[in-house]
């Protein structure tokens, strides 16, 4: 019995042999649709990856608040001059931190210049202000020197810690610490010392969609008190034949919160505190973790599209195996009715037919699954599209191809092993 099984399983690969292009074109619904969902996947997770890093790099137990310059806001003081006060300001900081419970830091931030000068080199970056937690809430840490400490806020140093593309454009030949750059607000500028050099912060390019990138490394770190000191609170910008003069007290804050659960209820406390102390809409806050979580649906919803999209290959694939199959049936009856005259039973048959089905959609799944991974990367290199190529879509297009090979080729099977032996054998 158990050789009579192996010559079964050997005459359904025969004759699959036998019809090399008949069993190619047979299987080629299977190939393209398992490439397709392959491709399409990876493509969606590509999509999502930088969006989903860029969210996760803000920091999932972090609430993040941004001074906003409102549309219309100010006072004129003259007829050439505007002050502007807005943003985050000192009486907001306070409540934050007497009202609001489970809050681990909360860390300023303050934008002071935009432009850095050492010898002839020049570089537009941004100079910020801030504490020696921020290391700590952005999960960052230098690659060489030292970070900002309590002592260098305590004494209002003039040194600072520079991102790896500061370090680039300023220092392409030299070691950084220990050397002065210049933050030049206006006309002046103001020395710093350089005390350490951010590790490589890895950045998309360009933000992810709803997502605003914070690129370390084009950021010179000093301590908050300095950069209040050195730059005050007004900034001056002069435009023809008037000046306007902006007054903020923090371009931002990062609200720490003590654990994951805790952080969306903490933003809606601090949401209220904000719109008791602001009469305009002058700040922004950011959620990364309910950006996540979004994120994460969006995800899912689009791999699902994605998924059934190029499912509909598979099945029409599947339906392709069923009709060559019940053809093959017509094709083969008088054989099967001799094989039956011989002594195999319905079994036999059955299984003859479904070795065949099987092999047809186990080879396109292996072809398919291998031309989505070359399809993947070739989009990636000629579209210039990240994609990721997971293992986990890979086994399930694999699998799903089975699948559809079995359940397909099952009805032509039972078919084919309930012909009347007798009826078989008169067929012409």
């Amino acid at each position: 019995m158990k050789t009579f099984g192996i010559e079964t399983v050997k005459l359904g690969l025969n004759n699959l042999r036998l019809h090399k292009l008949r069993s190619l074109l047979t299987s080629l619904g299977i190939i393209f649709g398992v490439a397709a969902v392959i491709c399409m996947l990876s493509i969606s997770e590509g999509a999502s990856a930088d969006e989903m890093r860029l969210i996760q790099l803000l920091g999932t137990k972090n609430i993040i608040i941004n001074s906003v310059k409102p549309q219309q806001t100010g006072q004129s003081s003259s007829r050439n001059t505007n002050l502007i006060a807005y943003g985050i300001h000192d009486e907001d900081v306070g409540s934050i931190k007497n009202t609001v419970p489970h809050i681990e830091h909360v860390v300023p931030m303050k934008a002071v210049a935009f432009q850095a000068r050492h010898g002839e080199h020049k570089a537009v970056m941004k100079v910020v202000g801030t504490t020696p937690e921020f290391f700590e809430v952005v999960n960052v840490s230098v690659s060489s020197g030292r970070s900002l400490s309590a002592m260098d806020a305590a004494e209002k140093l003039n040194v600072c810690v520079i991102g790896d593309e500061v370090r680039q454009e300023l220092f392409p030949f030299t070691d950084p610490l220990g050397q002065t750059i210049v933050a030049a607000k206006q006309n002046g500028g103001v020395p710093f010392t350089v005390i350490g050099v951010l590790e490589p912060v890895q950045t998309a390019g360009a933000p992810a969609r709803g997502v605003e990138e914070r690129n370390l490394n084009r950021e010179i770190l000093v301590p908050f008190p300095t950069a209040t000191t050195r730059f005050g609170e007004t900034t001056v910008r002069r435009t023809s034949g008037s000046r306007e003069m902006t007054k903020v007290q923090y371009s931002g804050l990062y609200v720490t919160v003590d654990e994951l659960e805790h952080v969306l209820p903490v933003s809606e406390m601090v949401k209220r505190v904000l719109e008791h102390n602001h009469k305009t809409l002058d700040y922004d806050v950011r959620v990364p973790l309910a950006q996540l979580k979004l994120a994460e649906k969006k995800e899912r919803n689009r791999k699902l599209t994605l998924g059934f999209i190029a499912g509909i290959s598979l099945l029409v694939g599947g339906i392709g195996i069923m009709n060559i199959m019940l053809a093959t049936v017509t094709e083969r009856t008088r054989e099967i009715g001799i094989r039956r005259a011989l002594g195999a039973r319905q079994r036999h048959i059955t299984v003859q037919f479904l070795v065949e089905t099987v092999v047809l959609s186990t080879t396109g799944g292996i072809i398919g699954a291998i031309a989505g991974i070359i399809g993947a990367h070739l989009v990636s290199h000629l579209a210039e599209w990240q994609t990721v190529v997971s293992v986990w879509s890979v086994g399930v297009s694999f699998g799903l191809s089975v699948l559809v090979g079995i359940f397909f080729g099952m009805y032509p099977a039972l078919a084919a092993a309930q012909l009347d032996p007798i009826e078989a054998l008169r067929h012409e």
